[in-house]
């Protein structure tokens, strides 16, 4: 029977499915002890994963049998890919499964902090009453700046047009005519600083977006935009973030990734109640909706793949 090792949290009903069929080693926190993986990687023909289990190549080395990675979320900054090309690893992400969720919480985190419900709610809940000494804005009529354009970035704009938004967008690798099928406006990165009210982000994790935010993109912020970030840490400078709020070069943001998770403790010393800011825990994308269709897609991508692998 093949082998498969679970390294983080599933569907029940998917698991249960999968272990009808596989032989399943499920250990939900095993990511972390990467001694473990080292040396019984190699027993499994697959693994499945979500973002925490680092399968870089000093691991994959030891994975003589692997033949599959399934990966539960979207993102494959934690795994190996060129590694995985070369030596005949098939490499699953869950692709769309949680774009809802995503593009939920980024409307949700837009409202909020256009509103600034985070600071009126702890006055109010203090017992002040700040009707007029905290001002607040409307999304009808702002602009939108989406980076990258893909399935997510997608889903946000369909759920933003309810409220009358101007959407633009930059990503190299879309077309401006693809682009205005959706009425969004091909522009560069430069235009997305000086015109946004509200940047969302929605790429991934390589050389070219490596703090992409950084000082110098801040300083060239005209709007004092709002900041999302649901896609990976790493693009934002933490420390230039910060820095960037107490300057007034954006007016707030909403973090659900980091550059190391959890959260840095420094970086959060630096983040007081009077801060127009949301943090979350790497939640966008994780919901019981959203669970239960990653897992069920990557049972059956599971299934599939090995039903028609060829040892």
């Amino acid at each position: 029977m093949i082998n498969i090792l679970i390294t983080e949290f599933i569907d029940p009903e998917a698991l249960k499915i999968l272990s009808k069929d596989f032989n399943v080693i499920y250990k939900k926190d095993i990511w972390e002890n990467s001694d473990y993986l080292k040396k019984e990687i190699n027993k499994f023909e697959g693994i499945i994963v979500r973002n925490k289990t680092n399968l870089n190549q000093s691991i994959l080395e030891k994975a003589e049998n692997l033949k599959y990675i399934g990966r539960l979320g979207v993102g494959l900054d934690n795994i190996d890919t060129e590694y995985c090309k070369k030596n005949n690893i098939f490499v699953q992400p869950a692709t769309g499964m949680n774009a809802d969720s995503v593009a939920e919480y980024v409307i949700s985190s837009s409202l909020s902090l256009l509103k600034k419900t985070k600071l009126i709610n702890a006055k109010t809940q203090n017992g002040q009453w700040p009707r007029t000494s905290i001002a607040t804005n409307e999304l009808k009529g702002k602009i939108l700046g989406l980076i990258g354009f893909g399935d997510i970035a997608k889903k946000v704009l369909k759920l933003i047009n309810a409220f009358e938004v101007t959407t633009i967008s930059f990503d190299p690798f879309i077309t401006s005519q693809e682009m205005e099928e959706h009425n969004v406006k091909k522009v560069t990165f430069e235009n997305i600083l000086s015109l946004a009210d509200i940047i969302s982000i929605h790429v991934p994790l390589n050389n070219e977006t490596k703090y992409l935010f950084d000082k110098k993109t801040f300083q060239k912020m005209n709007n004092k935009p709002i900041i999302i970030n649901s896609s990976r840490g790493g693009i934002i400078n933490e420390t230039d973030i910060l820095e960037a709020y107490k300057n007034n070069y954006i007016s707030g943001f909403a973090l659900d990734v980091y550059e190391h998770e959890p959260v840095n403790k420094i970086f959060l010393k630096n983040i007081t109640n009077d801060m127009n800011c949301i943090l979350s825990p790497h939640i966008a994308g994780v919901t019981e909706e959203s669970n239960t269709r990653v897992s069920e897609f990557i049972m059956n991508k599971t299934n599939e793949f090995f039903s028609n692998f060829k040892f």
